[in-house]
């Protein structure tokens, strides 16, 4: 369901399910929220209601700590409102909560190897920030994160949500801060998806379309942050995101960010919008020396025509453009250095050896040092 006020049905949708009702929200954020507290006080009225906060990314404790104290009660549904980390914890209680397992005995890569098999308690999901588009996915990500961290992925399809219900009213509460890095991100999963060495037809039609929305609603969702028809625009654009990385992957951005996540503490949007131009360009460089560049040159050539909204500009003039509105965008939005969250040069040869599947579908594959030279850009 998507448009403004569409979070009134949801009380509806819940009673299809019964009357116990979970629901996981922001650490914070909800309470801060006007809308929030008026949709929470209608729950309550209406159904027998519990709540878990997640503050930061959600970790594997805290889903297991969840699971724990709820699977007796087994709630109907799970309501899930909030950001990626209220998103991905819920998916994976939801997953959880009709057996009591650990999420352990299905972490993708650090778990036990076990086969999910479900049943997942249904869950429905309304996003409070524009820019994972977790609730379209059917991974829970999860981190552990110190110097032996990890962040990684708890994946099925019983997981994805029953119902989601996408009203932009819900982000207007949305800091200009979080705004800005969560927009990064989802312009990052649409370019990388549309760039993916496994991207389809399909995908690309789903990937252009979120990048028009970004292009003509980011800036403004962050610098007037009570334009509604922004915050719709970049709301979508965050659900696209979703899905074409679900069906295509990604790249050396979201390949570097899991061990920058697990490794310290430094926001994923963050990541995305600080490493986004840097990367692209390291791409676009290397493509040329690739007997089949070519093709992938040609996709940033029509991105960057899109996003400039020029469609006439030669290729050439399409992906030199397409740098530096990524390069103005990262400065306009204040994308911080790696450097801000006590990243070292030291750190980077371990940061690149942990580096996740985004690598491999990248349109170039980098070699461990031209990984680590990116990164440099950056610190």
């Amino acid at each position: 369901m998507f448009g403004v006020g569409k979070r009134g049905d949801l009380a509806r949708v819940i009673r299809s399910y019964g009357k116990r009702v979970l629901l996981v929200t922001g650490g914070s954020s909800f309470d801060r929220s006007d809308l929030c507290q008026t949709l929470l006080s209608s729950l309550l009225a209406q159904f027998e209601l519990r709540r878990i906060r997640v503050s930061g990314e959600p970790s594997p404790q805290l889903v297991d700590d969840a699971v724990a104290e709820f699977s007796v009660w087994q709630p109907d549904c799970v309501v899930a409102v909030g950001g990626g980390s209220a998103v991905d914890a819920a998916k994976a209680i939801a997953g959880l909560l009709p057996t009591g397992h650990s999420v352990m005995d299905y972490l993708e890569g650090v778990g036990r190897g076990e086969v999910y098999r479900g049943p997942s308690t249904p869950l429905i999901a309304l996003p409070t920030t524009a820019g994972t588009g977790g609730e379209t996915s059917m991974n829970a990500v999860l981190s552990q994160v110190g110097s032996h961290g990890f962040k990684k992925s708890f994946r099925h399809e019983l997981l994805v949500a029953k119902t989601i219900i996408l009203d932009p009213e819900l982000t207007l509460a949305c800091p200009a801060d979080v705004t800005a890095a969560c927009g990064m991100d989802a312009l990052t999963q649409l370019l990388e998806s549309y760039l993916s060495t496994t991207a389809s037809v399909m995908t690309d039609a789903l990937a252009l379309s979120g990048l028009a929305c970004v292009r003509d609603s980011l800036l403004a969702a962050v610098e007037q942050g009570d334009d509604v028809s922004a915050r719709a625009g970049m709301l979508y654009a965050s659900s696209v995101s979703g899905l074409t990385l679900a069906n295509a992957g990604l790249g050396s951005v979201h390949g570097l960010a899991s061990p920058l996540g697990a490794f310290f503490p430094v926001p994923h949007g963050v990541v995305c919008g600080t490493l986004l131009h840097a990367a692209v360009r390291q791409n676009m460089m290397l493509l040329k020396g690739v007997p089949d560049g070519a093709a992938a040159l040609e996709k940033y050539a029509v991105a960057g025509r899109l996003m400039l909204n020029q469609p006439l500009l030669s290729g050439d003039e399409a992906r030199d453009g397409l740098l530096a509105l990524l390069a103005t965008w990262s400065e306009r939005l204040a994308m911080p250095r790696l450097s801000a969250y006590g990243i070292t040069d030291d750190d980077l040869p371990r940061i690149v050896a942990h580096a996740s599947g985004g690598m491999k579908t990248n349109p170039v594959r980098l070699t461990d040092e031209q990984a680590i030279e990116l990164l440099r850009t950056r610190l």
